[in-house]
């Protein structure tokens, strides 16, 4: 809060708010489709402005079915309750995932569903034998729970925005058909990976039994989050949002407005992931600075040599003083820097925060040498 509050303070005329791509503000566009949406009750299924979202981006992924989610952390937590029905049920998933790191361990809370981890790589990736070794031999089920369901992420966020390519993932997809589990991919930035690899949607998820895509994070829509499946996994899906207070009555209004970012932000996009890549060039040539993961997306993650005396807040501080809004992103072993980039950050946006943040380092090294 303490950024936000020196904007204010200080009456700043320009912000540039890299801390997400959930910041976004809706369109005029989505704002006139909001206003205009049809509407009707969604708990009772027939809303026709979801049913349209719901089967366009089912359509879209390759599955038969959608269902339109108040968020990412919901439709992953619905996708993990309808494949793990039975309680005590494990899934193996990511050490460094979204799911196993940022959604509350719902699915242990509330699901019952134990989480095995397996390392994720600096790419993203999970060692395919290491999967596979982590799946629990059911001879053992009297000691051990039962592994039922594996999950990926694409992007890989915490690994900085990775791609999953589809070869990968059809081989994830393989191990678990082998040994007769589902495999859930989530999806939160899944056309961000499209992008980047100028593969279709649809074969990045062809392996996968159900996906969560986010509507509010590239896309830049306001608010949700569609699954897609089978219709039957899909209609356990429905019921279970019913559960958990997902269902949303005349949802249209939300829905409206995440069909425009389908149409129009699609092929934004690809700028989004330049000014990244932009970004992290200028970040290595400022010494003392170091960009983290390579970038592939829309993510940058960099760090702060020991050698300028310099820390991650006080430059977050300096940037706030500015209008320029990033995320400090706690590591292992010290506080990282995280931005990421979304349609609403010009070119522009860009070379102004790297000037920014050259005179923050230039400003600290001046301070060391007794300038």
């Amino acid at each position: 809060m303490f950024v936000l509050n020196l904007i204010s303070e200080n009456m700043v005329t320009r912000t540039v708010d890299l801390r997400s791509d959930t910041v976004t503000k809706p369109t005029e566009t989505m704002r006139a489709a909001m206003a205009s949406a049809e509407v009707d009750d969604d708990v009772a299924g027939h809303d026709p402005t979801a049913l349209l979202l719901e089967t366009e981006m089912a359509k879209i992924m390759g599955k038969e079915a959608g269902l339109f989610v108040p968020s990412g952390t919901m439709g992953n937590l619905i996708s993990v309750l309808v494949h793990c029905e039975v309680r005590g049920s494990e899934v193996i998933l990511g050490d460094n995932s979204h799911i196993h790191i940022y959604e509350n361990g719902g699915i242990s809370t509330i699901g019952g569903v134990h989480p095995r981890t397996v390392k994720n790589n600096e790419d993203g990736t999970m060692d395919l034998d290491k999967i596979e070794a982590a799946i629990r031999n059911p001879a053992y089920d009297l000691i051990y729970p039962t592994t039922r369901l594996i999950c990926l992420e694409n992007s890989q966020a915490n690994c900085g925005g990775r791609c999953l390519s589809p070869e990968y993932t059809d081989k994830v997809g393989e191990i678990a058909k082998r040994h007769g589990l589902k495999l859930h991919i989530d999806g939160a930035r899944i056309f961000n990976t499209a992008v980047a690899l100028g593969v279709p949607v649809h074969r990045l998820v062809q392996a996968a039994d159900s996906v969560s895509v986010c509507m509010s994070k590239g896309l830049g829509a306001p608010v949700g989050s569609v699954i897609v499946g089978s219709k039957s996994f899909i209609a356990r899906a429905r019921v279970v949002r019913k559960t958990l207070g997902g269902g949303m009555r005349q949802v249209g209004i939300l829905c409206a407005a995440a069909l425009v970012a389908l149409k129009e932000n699609v092929p934004k996009l690809e700028l989004d992931h330049k000014n990244a890549k932009t970004f992290a060039e200028g970040l290595n040539r400022i010494k003392g600075l170091k960009v983290i993961h390579k970038v592939e997306t829309n993510m940058v993650f960099f760090d702060i040599l020991e050698s300028i005396n310099l820390t991650a807040p006080k430059l977050c501080e300096h940037l706030g003083e500015h209008g320029i809004l990033v995320l400090p992103e706690s590591s292992c072993r010290r506080v990282l820097i995280r931005a990421v980039f979304h349609h609403q950050v010009s070119a522009s946006d860009v070379q102004y925060t790297l000037n920014r943040i050259q005179q923050a380092v230039m400003g600290v090294q001046c301070e060391s040498n007794g300038h």
